[in-house]
């Protein structure tokens, strides 16, 4: 298997599951599925299978004490870029998915963040961290009226 067919089919693989969790947040497929850990076991198998094979003793030696023009290079080789780009799309994605559980456990808006975090990882976890307190600061009292009030009307 080639690095670069891992590399587009790790880029495939992970899009069904960012498709759920954004138009589809509130299936129980969804719901279901997010809470599996099997698909980043998955993406962990095949994303040490890259780093193994693009240690090398030079690339070793760089990782374990770097700099910037060390991890420049060693990023220039097809197979340490494909680590590094499955790493993003690991991290991502379980940032994404943890977005995703806050958003069904508090009822917090959370697919502006979910996006972000698809494009742009950390700036969708502060996207997500800023909304979950805007949400908390501005509207947790009318949240918590609206639950009273629908408590007493259907008692």
């Amino acid at each position: 298997m080639t690095i670069d067919l891992i590399f587009n089919g790790a880029n495939l693989f992970v899009l069904p599951f960012w498709a759920l969790i954004i138009f589809l947040p509130n299936w129980k497929v969804t719901r279901k599925i997010m809470e599996s850990f099997i698909p980043f076991l998955l993406l962990v198998v095949v994303y040490l299978y890259l780093l193994i094979i693009s240690l090398t003793p030079e690339s070793a030696a760089a990782l374990s004490n770097p700099n910037l023009s060390d991890i420049a290079k060693f990023f220039g080789e097809k197979s340490a870029a494909a680590t590094g780009w499955l790493h993003f799309l690991v991290m991502d994605l379980f940032v994404g998915r943890w977005i995703y559980w806050e958003g069904q456990r508090t009822g917090v808006w959370t697919v502006h963040s979910i996006i972000f975090c698809l494009f742009a990882g950390p700036f969708g976890l502060l996207s997500h961290i800023l909304t979950d307190w805007i949400t908390q600061k501005f509207f947790s009292n009318s949240t918590e009226q609206t639950t009273e009030t629908s408590t007493f009307i259907n008692e």
